[in-house]
């Protein structure tokens, strides 16, 4: 197993110092043009997977890159998109699910999750993911239900205030991507909004 504080003296022996004129700047500047909500799974990495410099992407981490629709009141996940589009002004948004997925293999599968029960209340803010979901040939029911899943949540994403209102302006892009552990491989399923960059 990696050990962490050697992965730490490494950080502050070799990758700070050739990186000290951007982690000056980024201690007063924080100007991320992306949010990127993933999933909490470790083999998924946003910052690797796009190749992007500390400050680039401003992220949010969920079981199952899920995205719970709007309602007033305190949650972290609503505090972070508002944060994003709002405050840092994101020009786009990307909601990225993944191969293997375990959240879309316990739902497509019908595990049992009496023994976990705030995984079960989670899980279903992914409710819609199913009537989004078309399995063509070749695929699998989880990769089917992880592509209808990445689609059910820019529709939930769109629920938010801030979203809506930068949607409104033209000002941001939603993208949903869904990637491939084993080959690497980005599938880019939905673009809406202005017109998006291509493809990192």
């Amino acid at each position: 197993m990696h050990d962490l504080t050697e992965g730490v003296a490494r950080f502050q022996r070799d990758v700070h110092p050739a990186k000290a004129e951007l982690f000056a700047r980024l201690a007063s500047d924080h100007r991320p043009s992306t949010l990127f909500i993933g999933c909490s799974d470790a083999r998924v990495v946003p910052e690797l997977i796009t190749q992007s410099e500390p400050g680039e992407l401003f992220v949010i981490r969920t079981a199952g890159n899920l995205v719970p629709a709007y309602t007033p009141g305190a949650d972290a996940v609503t505090a972070g998109i508002e944060y994003a589009v709002a405050v840092l002004g994101v020009t786009q948004i990307v909601v990225c699910g993944h191969s293997a997925c375990g959240a879309m293999t316990a739902l497509a599968e019908g595990h049992d999750l009496s023994g976990a029960p705030a995984i079960a209340d989670w899980l279903r803010h992914a409710d819609a993911s199913r009537a989004h979901s078309v399995a063509a040939n070749g695929t699998t029911e989880v990769d089917a239900l992880v592509r209808g899943n990445v689609r059910a949540q820019l529709t939930s994403l769109a629920t938010h205030p801030s979203v809506a209102r930068a949607l409104a302006s033209g000002t941001l892009t939603l993208r949903g991507w869904v990637y491939d552990i084993p080959t690497g491989r980005i599938e880019e399923l939905v673009t809406s909004g202005r017109p998006a960059p291509a493809l990192v």
